[in-house]
């Protein structure tokens, strides 16, 4: 009962909070820093940077090697990193999610970025983070609603969501596509909750009539939706396909009415690292207000994000144009003056999906510096010969020659995995 009275004080307060951030930013951010500041002290790896409580900025930027090597005094809870790891892989080993560490929850990463990090969130947090998902990604309803939620683990937080109204449903990612559907069909979901490399299976099985749902709400995560995938899915449940911009380091963005995804800044703040000369992609570097057992200050991403100007909802929150991926899986070439070139993900979706309407999915990974594999699935064969050409004309633009593209029969994405089309595996082969 204590921890849903929680959950309500928290929605009035995110809903106060909003409209505080809307009508007097500096006057309720400068109270949040300080609230931050102030708790950082019982933080061993910030408190020397939070002498000065009205400054943030005195805080160095770290990034997620930087916070996994200071796991252990960066968080306030007193937990060591080889104790969560070890609570957090036997959970995942066993499917059963429900340890924790003195009432603190525990989870993983799915590392697609290197090392998998490790996510704290007490009691407050976890009830503080399903009043915003009610907030901004479920809405609140008095009609009892199911949730088919798809993700390679569950966890304490995730079921949080629980309620007399709202019915959560885990599904593992790593069972049968045949046994979702069975389950999908007996539940009839009213809203559905998976990646989009999850999504179109499951639109693919409701265009063969294998599956019969019909959700009022369709919320696609953790991993990019490009915009092909997007007006796909949109075509087949017949409606706007939401996001939620979420990983180990926060509840980050979620989407609008109009289906833009929009940073919460209310209780984030955003700094932008510049990526490119023309200052159109940035890595965001994030400082979550609220964020206490495990304070997240000034902490770096790797993903490009690309800014939209504006968004026709009309919120002040910052607007994502796209996210294209990480930074790691950046193609890098040498071109014919042996200087080095960097080739965004982006580059190469769009020129695959150009080259052939009928491509419907595809993987280009970049295994050695001058080998390319290349994925199509498509109804017509000339479609692969298309891409492979549209490929090359992207590097001749760039003077990189001599770069051998290689047929392969499947995207070489694990089961439970996140789906990256466009991968940089040269790093992880040396």
């Amino acid at each position: 009962m204590l921890f849903k009275l929680s959950i309500l004080y928290y929605l009035a307060e995110i809903k106060l909070t909003k409209w505080l951030y809307i009508h007097n930013i500096r006057f309720r951010r400068n109270g949040m820093i300080k609230k931050m500041i102030r708790h950082c002290t019982t933080s061993l790896f910030y408190k020397p940077f939070a002498q000065n409580k009205h400054n943030f900025e005195n805080f160095p930027v770290i990034n997620k090697a930087i916070f996994m090597a200071n796991f252990d005094a960066i968080n306030t809870v007193n937990i060591k990193l080889e104790e969560a790891f070890e609570v957090a892989k036997k959970s995942e080993e066993s499917r059963d999610f429900s340890p924790t560490i003195s009432g603190i929850t525990v989870g993983l990463s799915s590392g697609t970025s290197g090392n998998r990090g490790v996510f704290l969130a007490s009691e407050k947090e976890r009830a503080y983070w399903v009043a915003l998902i009610l907030d901004r990604v479920l809405g609140f309803s008095l009609k009892k609603r199911s949730i088919a939620f798809f993700l390679r683990a569950n966890s304490n937080l995730y079921d949080s969501v629980k309620s007399k109204l709202l019915l959560f449903h885990f599904f593992d990612l790593l069972n049968p596509l045949d046994e979702h559907i069975k389950r999908l069909n007996a539940l009839k979901p009213s809203i559905l909750v998976a990646q989009p490399s999850m999504l179109i299976e499951l639109a693919n099985a409701i265009e063969t009539n294998k599956l019969k749902i019909q959700p009022t709400k369709v919320i696609s995560v953790a991993e990019v939706l490009t915009p092909e995938d997007k007006c796909y899915l949109a075509s087949i449940f017949k409606q706007t396909i939401h996001q939620v911009y979420q990983c180990t380091e926060g509840f980050l963005a979620s989407s609008c009415e109009n289906g833009t995804l929009h940073f919460n800044e209310d209780f984030l703040i955003i700094e932008k690292k510049y990526i490119d000369n023309e200052q159109k992609r940035f890595h965001p570097i994030i400082t979550d207000l609220k964020r206490q057992s495990q304070p997240m200050i000034r902490y770096e991403l790797n993903d490009i994000i690309q800014e939209k100007e504006n968004c026709s909802c009309g919120s002040k929150f910052l607007a994502i144009e796209a996210i294209e991926g990480r930074s790691d899986d950046i193609l890098v070439f040498k071109n014919t003056k042996n200087e080095e070139v960097k080739i965004f993900p982006d580059f190469f979706r769009r020129a695959i999906i150009l080259a052939d309407s009928e491509i419907n999915d595809y993987a280009l990974i970049q295994n050695e510096p001058k080998y390319l594999l290349l994925y199509i699935k498509s109804r017509q064969e000339e479609s692969y010969q298309l891409a492979y050409d549209a490929i090359q004309n992207l590097l001749k633009q760039n003077n990189i020659l001599d770069i051998i593209i290689t047929q392969t029969a499947h995207n070489h994405t694990i089961k439970g995995n996140k789906l990256r089309r466009i991968r940089n595996d040269v790093r992880k082969a040396n």
